[in-house]
């Protein structure tokens, strides 16, 4: 145990190395063409000496989420008898979008933060528990268990091949796992999210003579002007949980309409609603459903369709130990209190969860998601956070998994 900060230490060039190579290589999702990262991951894990199992998804699973090409990865080291213990990171990242100061794909490193598109997010992570296990395996101490390595792609599409297809087919069976987070804090509980599409139709006319038609966008905003109306009493339903907030509701898309001089037959909005952990899901959808039901839309007709329900991750009491270790080898590192808490984004830990497994998150990361300029432009990380938290969770694994 008393080696490790000192290899930890040795490693810092390669490690930084390494997570530079995961931000030069593309892994945008959408498209979603990720198996070239995978393959770029897989022999970066190679060269570590990891040996490492390859899952390729089948293309019709791809399809069905929207997504071209995916392989999953999984390292596994067994040191003993003992439990199983899974670090899950995710290697697909969204667009850069606009407004970068540097290359997206550049991992410049500018005052000690490395910029990149996925270096936060979750590229961070893979480097992070990746370096974790390499160097409680050169301390040579003594543990009982096994680690896991989980690299997956699709926590931008909803995680659905990649842990939940891994824990499904029993590709692993972990009982205790860490997912992808920051620094400061131990998450243990987050939001769920509810996607919903609104479909208006009416019939399309032309402009000269609306009349004759059913005017799609005005149904439609009859719908949106409920909703922002409605979204307003959501703020006096704060969860009980430090760091959660309260639910959220945004319209994140909107499409519809012909050309500027047609009635429009048809309009589709595309909600988000955030949901806290004391909410239950399908009541939480019911009475969306119901708001957007009891608008008066004229003639026009209205459908609503679920895109995505990702149910909260609330705190297991199984994951006490590990939450507690990672708090305390968190504050000792970072020389500052971290404590657990909840998060208001939602992860690939409620598959984890989902399937039985006790999960908590913690990984590499400034203080928030805005700091971070997590799906923003330069996102970025400070490397000493890298570094910390890997130390932290080297430390936590070697006192968790002790012999």
């Amino acid at each position: 145990m008393s080696a490790l900060p000192d290899i930890l230490l040795s490693l810092r060039p390669h490690q930084q190395e390494f997570l530079a190579a995961l931000v030069r290589t593309p892994s945008d999702n959408p498209p979603g063409d990720c198996a070239p990262h995978a393959q770029a991951t897989a022999e970066l894990l190679e060269q570590l000496g990891f040996a490492v199992e390859r899952d390729v998804v089948p293309p019709i699973a791809c399809e069905a989420v929207g997504m071209h090409r995916v392989t999953n990865l999984i390292v596994r080291h067994r040191f003993g008898p003992g439990p199983v213990v899974a670090l899950n990171a995710h290697g697909d990242v969204v667009p850069p979008g606009e407004g970068w100061t540097a290359d997206p794909y550049g991992a410049e490193i500018r005052d000690g933060w490395m910029y990149g598109r996925g270096v936060a997010v979750s590229k961070s992570d893979i480097a992070t528990y990746a370096f974790a296990l390499l160097a409680l395996i050169r301390s040579g101490v003594k543990l009982a268990g096994t680690v896991e390595l989980h690299v997956t792609y699709d926590e931008e599409t909803g995680g659905e091949i990649g842990p939940a297809r891994l824990l499904a087919e029993g590709l692993s069976r972990p009982d205790l796992a860490i997912g992808a987070g920051f620094s400061y804090a131990v998450t243990e509980a987050h939001n769920g999210c509810l996607h919903l599409e609104v479909e208006v139709r009416g019939r399309s006319a032309h402009a000269a003579r609306p009349w004759t038609g059913i005017d799609a966008l005005e149904a439609a905003t009859a719908i949106l002007t409920k909703l922002y109306d409605w979204r307003k009493a959501l703020a006096a339903r704060e969860s009980r949980i430090p760091g959660i907030g309260a639910p959220q509701l945004t319209v994140g898309l909107i499409e519809g309409g012909i050309n500027t001089n047609v009635v429009p037959d048809r309009v589709a909005l595309r909600l988000d609603r955030r949901i806290v952990p004391e909410e239950a899901p399908d009541a939480v959808e019911a009475e969306l459903r119901e708001v957007i039901g009891a608008v008066a839309v004229g003639a026009a007709t209205v459908a609503v369709r679920r895109i995505l329900l990702a149910r909260p991750l609330v705190a297991d009491p199984r994951a006490r130990r590990l939450t507690e270790l990672l708090c305390a080898h968190a504050s000792r590192v970072l020389a500052t209190e971290v404590r657990a808490q909840g998060a208001a984004l939602y992860t690939d830990a409620r598959h984890y969860a989902a399937a039985g497994v006790p999960i908590v998150l913690y990984g590499a990361g400034p203080r928030s998601i805005e700091e971070a300029n997590a799906h923003r432009a330069d996102e970025r990380l400070r490397l000493s956070d890298l570094f910390a938290a890997t130390e932290v969770v080297a430390a936590t694994l070697a006192d968790l998994l002790a012999a």
